[in-house]
């Protein structure tokens, strides 16, 4: 296929564009380094060195053989979205193209208008650039489980079947964001139905959980192919910041209670869980929702695996309760359904001691490039 793929130098932009090219695919990306500028502007910089996007596309192909075409160029201008999409012709747009910090999103007017304007722009302009030169394309967006919030009733995939007074209709799966962030992409999610059911275009919607992990297949093969690894409290995941925390020395900083629970999946499963999206076509007037995890775990037990994984390697873990930044419940009902994709031949990779252990191994060669004050909170809400 010919595939677009928006926020293509992004921690899973990236890989994705690697496994999909490997797979003989057309891959064509588009990023504009905001997700960098972020970083260098707010010294959340990555663990690891990463190459421009330019040099990695040569290096991947110096390595495999396939080429990836790259574009510097911001997806929030009409114009310039509306010339890649009207000179490519994409069989599927993978749309991850969006600010991806719910603490960026929280410290400030600025960085909150700079998060809803990117975000829903981008998303209004993929829908525009489809609806005028490629009615056809599938496009795949990547939601977020953050989006349903902690209902005390069980999270159903994407869609909820209400009676009321006798009669009985579906609807989207009432939804309560915890962040700006995760609320640009409850309205994202409005935004691919209004138009799905309006002018039938097809959307394949991914509610992803927090994703862990350091390489793939692809990466594996050279340390400069790997993924942008953040361990700060801007971007970092909070397996990945326990990880870094743990090589550091640096007691694990669990917020609050640590009851919060939600749905996590390797970064392997991500580029797995994109690919069958791809492969598994819908229909014409259809907008698809699966929740993308693998395990569920509260922030308690994270850190509990965090720590046997680092006794595996002689590192002595402390975990440390701190008090919550973020204004959400730190204990609470949480039963996500993830049928979907398991359903469509997802074969996990699941959180194992071994895969924990693999993981701090490779954070600790770049254990130098640690600065421990970027761990600790430094946005509140």
């Amino acid at each position: 296929m010919r595939v677009l793929i928006l926020g293509g130098d992004g921690y899973l932009g990236w890989p994705t564009a690697m496994a999909l090219s490997a797979k003989g695919h057309d891959v064509f990306v588009v990023d504009n380094y905001l997700r960098r500028n972020i970083a260098l502007k707010t010294r959340s910089e990555a663990l690891m060195p990463n190459p421009n996007l330019h040099e990695r596309a040569e290096i991947w192909k110096a390595l495999s053989g396939y080429s990836i075409s790259v574009e510097i160029a911001d997806c929030s201008d009409y114009r310039v979205l509306s010339q890649v999409f009207r000179e490519f012709q994409p069989d599927t747009v993978i749309h991850y193209a969006e600010q991806p910090s719910a603490p960026y999103s929280m410290i400030s007017f600025d960085t909150a208008r700079e998060t809803l304007n990117n975000n829903l722009n981008v998303t209004f302009n993929v829908i525009w650039a489809v609806l005028k030169h490629c009615p056809d394309c599938h496009i795949i967006k990547l939601g977020t489980m953050g989006e349903y919030g902690t209902p005390n009733i069980d999270i159903e995939e994407g869609w909820l079947e209400i009676e009321h007074k006798s009669r009985r209709d579906t609807f989207l799966y009432p939804r309560q964001a915890g962040s700006l962030y995760h609320t640009t992409k409850v309205l994202d999610t409005d935004l691919l139905w209004f138009y799905v059911r309006t002018y039938g275009l097809k959307a394949t919607d991914l509610m992803q959980g927090p994703v862990y992990g350091l390489s793939t297949d692809e990466c594996e093969q050279d340390e400069r192919l790997l993924p942008n690894f953040h361990y700060d409290d801007i971007f970092g995941t909070v397996v990945n910041r326990f990880l870094v925390q743990a090589a550091a020395n640096v007691p694990l900083t669990v917020y609050g209670k640590g009851g919060q629970t939600r749905g996590y999946l390797n970064l392997k499963d991500t580029l797995q869980c994109v690919e069958l999206a791809m492969n598994n076509p819908i229909e014409h007037g259809e907008l698809r929702i699966l929740n993308q995890f693998t395990e569920q775990f509260t922030v308690s037990e994270l850190a509990e695996k965090v720590k046997q994984a680092g006794n595996q390697v002689g590192l002595n873990v402390q975990i440390d309760s701190i008090k919550n930044p973020r204004k959400e419940a730190e204990a609470h009902y949480y039963n996500a359904h993830h049928s979907g994709l398991i359903e469509l031949g997802l074969k996990p990779h699941y959180m194992s001691e071994e895969v924990l252990v693999q993981m701090l191994e490779q954070v600790n060669k770049y254990k130098y490039k640690i600065d421990s004050q970027k761990i600790m909170p430094r946005v509140r809400w």
